[in-house]
Order: C-alpha cells, then structure tokens, then sequence
C-alpha cells in the first residue's frame, strides 16, 4: 500500500504565528492554518489538524461502512451520509488534547433491515484504520438507515 504525505510550512510562534498545509500527495490544495483560528468557533477560511482529521475518517468510515454493508449480504448501498465531528479541548495534564469524535451516518440502502445496518455501522466504527489509529480518542456513533 501507498503512503501519503502533508507537509506544514509554519512562522511564528503559536500565537502570532500562521502556517500552510500542503496536500502533498495528491495535490489538491495548500490550506492556511493558525492557533487562533484552530481555537476560535469560526475559522474564517482557515483550517485545522480537527477538521483535517474530520475529513479523514468521514472518508475512512464511510468505506469501511461500504465494505461492512457489502459483506452483510445482497444489498444496494444507494448513498452514504458520514460525518465527524472533531473537539479539541483543553488537556488535563497540560496543553490540549483531543476530547472526541463523533461519527453521524445516514444511509440508504436496498436490502437491508435498520437492526443490520446498525450492527454493520458499529463494526465500522470498529474496524476503520482510523478509528483504530485514535484509540485514544473518545468515539461515539449516531447511525441510522433511512427509508
């Protein structure tokens, strides 16, 4: 398997400072990020490690879900809504930590009862690379099947 890479380039100190993300890999963009936009209820065109990491397992959960839902039996996966919520919080110990994640998904699909699809979301949530990297990190799940 490939591996990926970002790159940072930051000036300043934490406070006054600012730096750019780079989706180096893929090349899709350079993103602004600063401390006091990470920190702030809006980002105002700015983001952060959390909505990055958002993205990622939005992304890693809702394939990882697909290939639940597949392996559950004869079904049609019509359309998956996943999102992750990411809450930087202050750490105990010291500076800041992560204090949760939480997956919400809605899903359409053929073939399947609300119980399975359930069942199929909570293995997701389980067994995505993702989640299996942030052990450490509180991760809760709202799932439903929609009609």
């Amino acid at each position: 398997m490939p591996t990926r890479t970002a790159r940072t380039g930051w000036t300043g100190t934490l406070e006054a400072g600012e730096g750019q993300v780079e989706l180096t890999s893929s090349g899709l963009g350079t993103y602004d990020v600063s401390f006091p936009k990470r920190s702030a209820d809006s980002a105002n065109g700015f983001t952060s490690p959390e909505e990055l990491l958002a993205a990622a397992h939005s992304a890693c959960y809702s394939m990882q879900l697909s290939a639940e839902l597949a392996a559950a039996g004869e079904v049609t996966i019509e359309a998956l809504d996943v999102a992750a919520d990411v809450t930087l919080g202050a750490d105990p110990a010291g500076g800041f930590h992560l204090t949760g994640i939480h997956l919400t998904v809605r899903g359409e699909v053929t073939g399947m009862d609300s119980e399975t699809f359930l069942a199929a979301a909570n293995a997701a949530k389980l067994n995505c690379p993702v989640s299996k990297a942030l052990t450490g990190v509180d991760i809760t799940l709202d799932a439903a099947l929609e009609a």
